[in-house]
């Protein structure tokens, strides 16, 4: 073994984690021009670590494939560890929404650098159009009580297939009128690179994170009714759809540009460090007052004892599907950062099996633990993936598939020794959760009148 490689490793790890504690901490202070001040000196730290300076480079190419990599595995395990950790529900889908919000973003910023704004104009009418839909069935539904969950279902269905059917109709009507502008690949129009297409980049992540909320609400809304290991099994049958419908995109679904199991290829790389650190902290600060409002005192409530909750006027469904769907939202993101990061999207990077990933780094990291999940996540990469994959492949070309023994010995080794977790239920700074001081009560007292006031003498 390399020990000076394994040593370098660990030095990195310790202070990638180290850069989140003290990310945590800066923005966990009351001022807020110091944790501007903080964000934005944490943001420069990374970017002069790609900067290189003559020969140097503190952090080299396969370094910076890690920390993007990590970045956006990050924002997938939070999700899961939202529905899972937070709320108690067993997922195994985690790895289809992420998938899911890599090809649709994929597929738009792909379009529009040649020359088709359809993407683009299809997902963002087809996103807005489906949440107006939902909300106005959701409305509908209230008005009428003991409506079956699989009659719900398929009012939503039908809402999805006619808002698709418009979509797909107002996207062809506007691209005639765009294209003159976007060009070609070979000769690019004024509106595909520059800022616009940065723009175009950060929708395409967006709608792609939407776009999996979405499918995430019409896939759990029957789902959920089972039991957490009946969930778990279900959600593990959607990731294997999913991933077959990406090796057949090019037949069933017609997206020729997708190429099927071959991959798609030709994705503009415009995921940057200021891209990726953008909407993982936006994903942090979300989920963090999320889980300490009242609404993520529900979300607790359900994973502690559902009987309870529902006692206490808890809608245990409703809570139970509103994680779900911003967990999935939260993949989404990660999967649009992932894809515009590689270029290249293979059906077999979402397969089942690295579908594992994110739960192995949640139980690692600590149920219910931020803090934990994003320490993990970047160990789990610059380690696992990249120290322990790098040192099998010399060995052999077959070696490196080893490392798939020793994760579930290393998850194991933890369950047994240290089952909350690595960190368990710590929180740093920001995320740590304030201390509520109990109300004192006001003693009052009763004025008791004198005799001179009451007007008798001795």
């Amino acid at each position: 073994m390399d020990f000076n490689s394994l040593l370098v490793s660990i030095v990195k790890i310790v202070a990638i984690v180290a850069y989140f504690y003290g990310l945590m901490w800066v923005l966990g202070r009351t001022a807020k021009w110091l944790k501007i001040v903080g964000v934005i000196v944490a943001f420069g730290i990374i970017q002069l670590a790609f900067t290189q300076f003559g020969t140097f480079k503190l952090l080299n190419d396969f370094d910076q494939g890690l920390l993007f990599q990590a970045t956006a595995m990050t924002m997938v395990a939070l999700g899961l560890n939202l529905i899972y950790g937070f709320n108690g529900q067993f997922s195994l889908g985690q790895y289809g929404f992420y998938g899911i919000g890599a090809y649709v973003s994929a597929d738009i910023t792909y379009r529009w650098t040649n020359g088709s704004a359809n993407g683009l104009f299809v997902v963002g009418f087809g996103v807005i159009l489906t949440g107006a839909v939902f909300y106005g069935i959701s409305r509908l539904l209230r008005k009428y009580q003991g409506i079956p969950v699989m009659s719900s279902f398929a009012l939503y269905l039908i809402g999805i297939i006619i808002v698709g059917a418009l979509a797909a109709y107002l996207g062809n009507l506007l691209n005639p009128v765009f294209a003159p502008l976007l060009g070609t690949n070979l000769k690019p129009g004024p509106i595909s690179q520059g800022v616009w297409l940065q723009l175009v980049f950060f929708l395409s992540v967006i709608f792609g994170g939407i776009f999996a909320a979405e499918i995430s609400f019409v896939f759990g809304l029957p789902v959920l009714s089972l039991g957490s290991d009946y969930f778990g099994i279900a959600t593990l049958g959607f990731t294997i759809v999913v991933n077959t419908l990406m090796n057949n995109s090019d037949t069933i679904l017609h997206f020729t540009e997708m190429k099927g199991g071959r991959g798609m290829i030709g994705i503009p790389k415009l995921t940057t460090w200021f891209w990726a650190f953008l909407f993982l902290i936006a994903i942090i600060i979300v989920m963090r007052n999320l889980i300490q409002s009242s609404t993520g005192r529900t979300i607790l409530s359900v994973r502690e004892d559902e009987t309870a909750a529902k006692a206490m006027g808890v809608d245990v469904a409703s809570t139970k599907l509103m994680a779900f769907v911003v967990g999935s939202l939260f993949a989404g993101i990660g999967g649009g950062i992932y894809a515009h990061f590689s270029g290249f999207l293979a059906p077999s990077t979402f397969d089942f099996l690295p579908g594992f990933n994110p739960l192995i780094i949640v139980v690692f990291g600590g149920l219910g633990s931020m803090s934990g999940t994003i320490a993990a996540s970047y160990g789990w990469y610059f380690f696992l993936e990249g120290f322990l994959r790098v040192t099998l492949s010399k060995l052999g070309t077959d070696a490196p598939s080893w490392r798939y023994v020793l994760y579930p010995i290393a998850l194991l080794l933890v369950m047994l020794l240290r089952p909350q977790g690595l960190l368990g239920s710590i929180e740093w700074g920001f995320l740590r959760t304030k201390k509520i001081l109990p109300r004192l009560r006001r003693e009052t007292t009763v004025a008791v009148p004198s005799n001179s006031a009451s007007g008798t003498g001795d």
